[in-house]
């Protein structure tokens, strides 16, 4: 069996020290095949955040994929920096950004969903691109036959019952674009709460799955990541909760 770890929405600067040890520790017991980081690495994408942050992600000893959040490319008060170098303060994380995976069975695929700039007032919601999304469908495209293909991205790309919300822009043409490509499933943060919903999408289903944070900014769950098991080509999400360190199916 292979097991992958998918946690999100960490915020190093406002991150919570017990969840983030016992992220650590479960980790280090049970040494996952791979992590997937869907983004908000940090809270205000300070060098010193991508820092600790990076140093926490290698400390890990397992392979990581890390997604951009919009927590990690700078504010709307360093508008020059905003727009002309949001990616400036990367370099402790740089290897592991968008970072494709290939793993016995498996194909993670990145899908930037994060934007410097929209025509909209808030910025902090998602939007899917062309250029990205054809870079995840050439992705999918190359995968070897038969593997199972989760697309890794920050902002949930249809809203999936949450407090939370992404209003994430060409989200719905993606999904089924991604659907269509083969993809499996698509796995997101942003929202702070876990979910595992399947959508039905040109006579394909393709799972929606959130994982909740391990910062301080708890919605409606604790801290929690998802542990996503595969075996004989099919998988299942597990939610995990700092609360009880419970095992708990997601669907």
């Amino acid at each position: 069996m292979l097991k992958l770890f998918h946690v999100s929405d960490v915020h190093f600067g406002a991150e919570d020290p017990a969840a983030i040890a016992w992220f650590g520790q479960c980790v280090a017991a049970e040494k996952p095949d791979a992590v997937i980081m869907t983004g908000d690495l940090t809270m205000r994408a300070t060098k010193r955040e991508f820092e600790r942050g990076g140093d926490w992600l290698r400390s890990l000893g397992v392979p990581v994929t890390l997604e951009v959040g919009n927590h990690d490319i700078p504010y709307y008060w360093d508008p020059f920096r905003r727009i002309f170098a949001p990616y400036q303060r990367y370099a402790a994380v740089e290897q592991m950004i968008e970072r494709p995976l290939e793993l016995p069975g498996v194909t993670i695929v990145p899908l930037k969903t994060t934007a410097r700039a929209q025509w909209r007032w808030n910025w902090s919601k998602g939007r899917v691109g062309q250029g990205s999304l054809r870079r995840a469908l050439a992705l999918i495209a190359d995968a070897p036959k038969g593997n199972l293909v989760f697309v890794a991205a920050h902002h949930p790309l249809i809203e999936g019952g949450t407090t939370g919300t992404a209003k994430t822009r060409y989200g719905d043409e993606a999904l089924t674009a991604l659907a269509e490509a083969g993809a499996h499933a698509v796995l997101s943060g942003h929202v702070h709460d876990p979910f595992d919903i399947p959508v039905d999408r040109e006579g394909r289903t393709v799972r929606m799955i959130g994982a909740g944070t391990l910062s301080k900014r708890t919605r409606g769950t604790p801290p929690a990541f998802n542990e996503i098991q595969v075996d004989g080509g099919g998988f299942v999400t597990l939610s995990r909760t700092l609360s009880t360190d419970a095992k708990q199916p997601l669907r």
